[in-house]
């Protein structure tokens, strides 16, 4: 592999030759020659980021389905705590394995459109089942679909953050994922709102069929979410092959794919982004799951105000995410983001363990620190690696990010039985102080390599113009 084909994908140059496109040659089919249809245009890519926000929000309101119904699930299905958590560890435990493979068959086999629409149609099949299973009280059903489900909803993820560095990795690459992860959040929070309501609007309209049958068809409506994403899925790979006919960008190809070799020659800055991704992230997730009861009993807050309360952090990141994004395009410096993110959920946890101010400030400062770091620490894997190894990359992150999640989920559970809320605390600060290290130590390795992560995104285009001036120059 020549030197040129080695540079990472928001390096200081481009992975590979650049085409000139005269604008007197390219066609724009089907069109009219009209703005929103023209790939060059921001409008055009704007309205591509709208479908490729809804591709994964089918699956982001489904995978919280159970928890929007656990009361009604236990009762009709006549289940246990231990089978209805089935339903969650039954997704992510695969995809500490699944994930990385999906990563690396859109890298490999199947290119990251046909492997958006398989992923979609994992999505859509699992809920189909899931639903199914619950309409004939069939729980070993139901837990085949949320297997079936998972198989393709952190694929689907992978896929969706290479689409976004395809088509945002010039300027607006950290807005893109904050408005990813907002509609993310959207898609959790619209699911929690309506799913019960449904639920109890239906029992009253057949009030003679069984518990779950009513289920089962209220979880069919999640279907609907799914093949809307399902579609979406097709669109973008039409738009994404129009693209690439257009500007030529296969003739820019350098040809690369990826082996399972190469994964070993990854930088460092994956490696200590995975840590980072883990340690943080296990802070948040699984404090959030066992919050409810923590609010309640320190800080006396009634049931509604607690649940108020834990999903506060969710509620902020789906306005605050693009926000944060369009800032850290402008202002660069994502490392020192990712920084000031982990510092103030650090500090966030602290209150909550060793003070008795209101719970809803700490977790509401929680909720921008989420922001800032997932805005900040997801785009930074295409800055350092090539663009054909991305799909692996991110599955990577995702496979670690689910492992940890799924240890550290029960492991809490663990601590807290035995030990209380406090050592729980005192467990999550030290993964916070995991993640504090990791992110200076990726300071440390950027900056002996030149700082590169830290421009803003002027920054990157100045000097990709300059290097491109160099080069016709010296042809």
């Amino acid at each position: 592999m020549e030197d040129q084909e080695k540079k990472p994908l928001l390096g200081d140059r481009d992975n590979g030759p650049v085409v000139a496109v005269p604008e007197d040659d390219v066609v724009l089919e089907g069109c009219g020659g009209t703005l929103a249809c023209d790939p060059r245009r921001a409008l055009h890519k704007y309205l591509i980021l709208i479908i490729m926000c809804f591709l994964s929000f089918g699956s982001y309101f489904c995978y919280d389905n159970p928890a929007a119904l656990q009361d009604t699930m236990l009762k009709d299905l006549n289940i246990n705590e231990s089978i209805y958590m089935l339903f969650y560890s039954l997704y992510s435990w695969p995809n500490v394995i699944l994930c990385f493979f999906g990563g690396f068959l859109i890298d490999r086999v199947f290119g990251i459109r046909l492997g958006a629409i398989i992923f979609s149609l994992f999505v859509t099949a699992g809920q189909v089942v899931f639903a199914l299973g619950a309409f004939f009280n069939l729980p070993i059903v139901m837990h085949i679909g949320r297997f079936i489900f998972g198989i393709g909803g952190e694929s689907l993820c992978v896929a969706q953050n290479t689409y976004a560095v395809s088509w945002f990795k010039d300027k607006e690459l950290n807005m893109v994922f904050g408005l990813q992860l907002s509609f993310s959040r959207v898609g959790s929070t619209v699911n929690m709102n309506i799913m019960q309501p449904l639920y109890d609007a239906m029992k009253k309209s057949f009030p003679d069929q069984q518990g779950y049958v009513i289920l089962g068809g209220t979880l069919m409506i999640g279907v609907g979410f799914c093949i809307a994403s399902l579609f979406c899925s097709f669109a973008l790979a039409y738009f994404d092959k129009r693209l690439e006919r257009i500007l030529r960008k296969e003739e820019a190809k350098t040809g690369e794919v990826i082996s399972l070799r190469d994964i070993k020659d990854f930088p460092a800055s994956v490696w200590l982004m995975c840590i980072i991704c883990v340690a943080y992230y296990v802070a948040v997730f699984p404090f959030i799951g066992l919050g409810l009861v923590f609010f309640e009993m320190k800080f006396g807050l009634s049931p509604s105000a607690a649940s108020a309360c834990n999903s506060v952090v969710y509620i902020i990141s789906a306005g605050a995410s693009p926000l944060f994004g369009f800032c850290i395009d402008k202002l660069g410096k994502n490392i020192f983001w990712v920084i000031t993110g982990v510092i103030i959920t650090l500090a966030c946890h602290a209150c909550l363990a060793f003070t008795w101010i209101n719970p809803f400030v700490p977790m509401v400062i929680m909720g921008f620190s989420y922001s800032i770091l997932a805005s900040a620490l997801w785009p930074i894997v295409a800055m350092v690696v090539p663009e054909h190894q991305l799909g692996t990359a991110y599955g990577i992150m995702q496979a670690v990010q689910n492992l940890g999640l799924a240890v550290i989920s029960m492991v809490s559970g663990m601590i807290l039985d035995s030990k209380g809320y406090l050592v729980l605390e005192v467990f999550f600060l030290i993964w916070l102080c995991v993640a504090l290290i990791a992110s200076v130590l990726l300071y440390l390795v950027d900056a002996a390599k030149g700082g590169h992560i830290n421009l803003s995104g002027f920054q990157r285009r100045k000097i990709q113009k300059a290097n491109e001036e160099a080069d016709e120059k010296s042809k």
